[in-house]
């Protein structure tokens, strides 16, 4: 059975037709406000699509096409209740870096490898989807997503500047390379492209402030135009967007040749992970805020369908839209009927606005698009993780270092693997503290880490609690850990080792654990572990940790194990010891049997 069908629905066939889990919750109530929430996504998208494009390398009705359709198949078989697909800035930004290199931007060259990406980015996700590997996006870090964005988000800003001030450059390169580029042509400079680029994205950015509930974009977008037209900048050397060559998307197979295919995988690869990365964040997000359900594998399989169905259509790879999501939720969407109602909305709206879209001037284009990179910029959070001194700031310096000096679909790529090596890292160095009774201000008695909380320790007995797996990646650690506390307080030839967070222990693990216990049996000592999860308690079955330590010694409880093991102290040093660690030592102290 194919996997993404067993768990979908126990009915299984709402796994090929996932709609089937919300068709019944529409009414006359919900049409309504899934069509005014999706009138209100189609008038914010029309700038957007038109700008993402525009980052992309594309004509500017491929970023339009996109918003309509991969909007309607993700809506129909994604998982998300309010999560709207279509083009976002930094798979934008990716395509372009990815294809820039390999053809003109805008020709039809560099259009059929934009289609043939966008299906191959659609094969990628929906052979994650069918293998369950939803849950594995989840591992790349925090880190690698802002330090990914920050980048992309300066390729669009240094991108868009050529455009911003009318000269042409060399097209490719990283960053760095742009830049230079451009410092070489700066003396070409249009003053009018300047000056309509920077009245656009002046306005842009005041009416966020100041009236933010209103389509900022696109009445920037109509006053930069209007600029255009009262200076009469086309006759002056000022390039226009240029007309639609359709209004609607049609069926357009891209062509297919082996050698593009290979040229074109790992950014392909590189864009199904950002998409899946942002789709299944967002679904989550607003999953978790309304209290319904997310299935990130469906979300995956219908991601990876809009995109292959929107390869054939004219549309670029897509994926859930934050802004555009968030837009839908506030507005009062109630299903997914309303991404299906805000492509209707589109494609009406293009049908009157479209012949408007020629006259759009580059330069404000480009304005309005560093507008876009500035906000994609997370500062706060920047400064948050370098302030931090963690092994999460060096992943972000190598994310955004390979994003600014290299090539950005690589820098995802080092982001992951400096991520999983961190990971690894983690999970192979364990905390293993030295825990005693403290006492707190309420009276109760509880193990804490000795070191931190200043406890007193027994003399005899070692509490130990292991916060982490122990597998033939940490054995190693774990081991030199016990050493070098055993060397300190060679009296303590009791201990007690609560296994907190350890899921299962694999033979490397066993087999440490087995030569801790007859260590410390040899020097005439006991040792009991602590264990409350069932697979664990079965790894050390299986693997003959329990016939080594005798079932007695495996305790559910550290006031047991403790309890148990005070019972076998040397209770002439019980005797003259005033320290009172545990509830046990003064029976010790009582106690006319020594040892």
């Amino acid at each position: 059975m194919i996997p993404f069908l067993e768990s979908t629905s126990p009915m299984n066939i709402a796994g090929l037709f996932p709609a089937r889990l919300w068709l019944h919750k529409i009414n006359g109530n919900s049409l309504r406000a899934d069509a005014f929430a999706g009138f209100t996504n189609a008038a914010l998208v029309l700038p957007q699509g038109v700008a993402f494009a525009t980052i992309a390398g594309l004509p500017p009705e491929f970023g339009l096409y996109t918003a309509m359709v991969t909007a309607i198949v993700a809506a129909i078989f994604g998982s998300s209740m309010v999560m709207i697909s279509g083009p976002t800035t930094a798979i934008s930004a990716v395509l372009f870096a990815t294809l820039s290199d390999m053809a003109a931007s805008g020709t039809a060259q560099y259009i059929q490898l934009a289609l043939l990406m966008t299906i191959m980015v659609g094969i990628f996700q929906i052979a994650g989807g069918i293998g369950r590997l939803g849950g594995l996006v989840s591992f790349v870090s925090h880190s690698v997503l802002t330090a990914f964005t920050a980048a992309a988000a300066l390729l669009i800003a240094v991108s868009q500047l050529a455009g911003l001030f009318e000269v042409h450059v060399e097209r490719g390169g990283n960053v760095f390379e742009r830049i230079v580029r451009l410092v070489e042509h700066f003396g070409e400079a249009n003053p009018l492209a300047v000056l309509i680029g920077g009245i656009t994205l002046v306005s842009a950015i005041i009416l966020q402030k100041i009236a933010p509930k209103l389509p900022g974009f696109l009445i920037a977008l109509i006053i930069g135009s209007v600029v255009a037209w009262l200076l009469d900048a086309s006759a002056k050397g000022v390039s226009m967007v240029g007309q639609l060559n359709a209004f609607l998307p049609s069926f357009d197979a891209p062509s297919i040749r082996l050698n593009d295919v290979a040229d074109l995988a790992p950014g392909a690869a590189a864009i199904a992970l950002i998409a899946l990365l942002e789709a299944i964040s967002i679904g989550r997000a607003f999953a978790v805020r309304r209290r319904e359900d997310f299935d990130a594998n469906q979300e995956m399989i219908g991601q990876g369908l809009s995109n292959v169905v929107g390869g054939f259509f004219q549309c670029y790879a897509g994926s859930g839209s934050f802004t555009r999501s968030g837009v839908n939720a506030a507005a009062g969407a109630v299903t997914p009927m309303s991404g299906i109602f805000a492509s209707a909305f589109l494609a009406l709206i293009l049908l009157l606005v479209a012949p408007l879209v020629a006259y759009i001037p580059t330069p404000a284009m480009a304005g309005l698009i560093l507008v876009v990179a500035y906000k994609l910029i997370d500062i706060k959070e920047l400064r948050h993780i370098i302030q931090s001194k963690s092994p999460e700031a060096i992943v972000l310096f190598l994310t955004l270092g390979s994003g600014l000096f290299i090539e950005l679909d690589f820098a995802i790529y080092v982001g992951v693997i400096a991520s999983l090596c961190v990971f690894i890292y983690d999970s192979a160095h364990p905390e293993l503290p030295v825990t005693a009774p403290f006492v707190a201000p309420s009276g109760e008695r509880k193990f804490r880490s000795a070191d931190t909380h200043g406890s007193k320790q027994c003399p005899q007995l070692l509490s130990l609690r292991l916060d982490g797996p122990l597998f033939f990646g940490s054995v190693e650690h774990v081991e030199n850990k016990i050493k070098a506390v055993r060397k300190q307080h060679p009296g303590q030839i009791h201990i007690v080792l609560y296994l907190k967070g350890v899921g299962k222990v694999d033979l490397a693990g066993a087999d440490l654990l087995i030569k801790l216990i007859r260590d410390v049996k040899s020097i005439g000592g006991s040792f009991r572990i602590v264990a409350v999860f069932p697979p664990l308690v079965r790894s050390l079955e299986r693997f003959h940790v329990l016939e080594e330590l005798g079932e007695n010694n495996l305790h559910s409880s550290k006031g047991d194990a403790v309890g148990e093991a005070t019972a076998q102290l040397n209770f002439n040093i019980c005797k003259i010891c005033m320290l009172d660690v545990f509830r046990e030592c003064d029976r010790n102290r009582d106690t006319d049997l020594p040892l």
